[in-house]
């Protein structure tokens, strides 16, 4: 599994311009001079400003991380990875395959915590894994006959160009020899104008 990149905000550049809008509230800027100063809406400014009024500036600190909290810690998280790196018939499974059942059985074991396998992706990609579908060759494969055939019996069979030697015709073709040319160019024969 591979790597996959996220964009998040800057939440402490977005506390600073609150800041800065306490300091303008403070001097005794209107909101509209606030609307224009650090270019933000209507709407922000005004909420800004009650927020301002009713608490000062710990009105506009930031209110920590947005959404939900994760499940799982970064120390879990490693722990998880750990365990998946042994491979899956260090588990007990029987193929070299890990699959997402596979993985939310692992976290439930190694940390307690349960994940649906249909959601398990989202950690995986957290983790910077990715999908990776096994190779599959067969059991009775044989290289050395492989290999001979692709030396011996492809270079026969395989197509030359110029192979073809009568020429192709068609309907858009000029020169076709199957179609007789019409008397009147874009006219077919047996039809009658109306």
């Amino acid at each position: 599994m591979a790597t996959t990149s996220s964009t998040r905000r800057d939440f402490k550049a977005l506390e600073a311009r609150r800041m800065e809008a306490a300091a303008l509230f403070k001097q005794g800027k209107s909101q509209a001079e606030v609307v224009r100063t650090l270019h933000v809406s209507r709407q922000t400014a005004s909420r800004w400003h009650a927020d301002w009024k009713d608490r000062g500036r710990k009105g506009l600190k930031a209110a920590g991380r947005a959404g939900r909290k994760p499940r799982l810690t970064s120390k879990q998280i490693r722990q998880i990875e750990a365990q998946l790196l042994q491979g899956p018939k260090a588990h007990g499974y029987a193929t070299e395959l890990w699959t997402l059942p596979r993985i939310a059985k692992i976290i439930k074991k190694t940390c307690g915590v349960s994940y649906h396998p249909g959601h398990v992706w989202r950690l995986m990609r957290q983790m910077r894994w990715s999908c990776q579908k096994p190779v599959r060759r067969a059991k009775e494969r044989d290289e050395a006959a492989i290999e001979r055939w692709v030396k011996e019996k492809w270079p026969r069979i395989k197509k030359k160009p110029n192979a073809c030697v009568q020429p192709l015709s068609s309907k858009t073709n000029p020169v076709s020899r199957n179609d007789p040319v019409s008397a009147e160019p874009g006219r077919q024969r047996g039809r009658r104008r109306r």
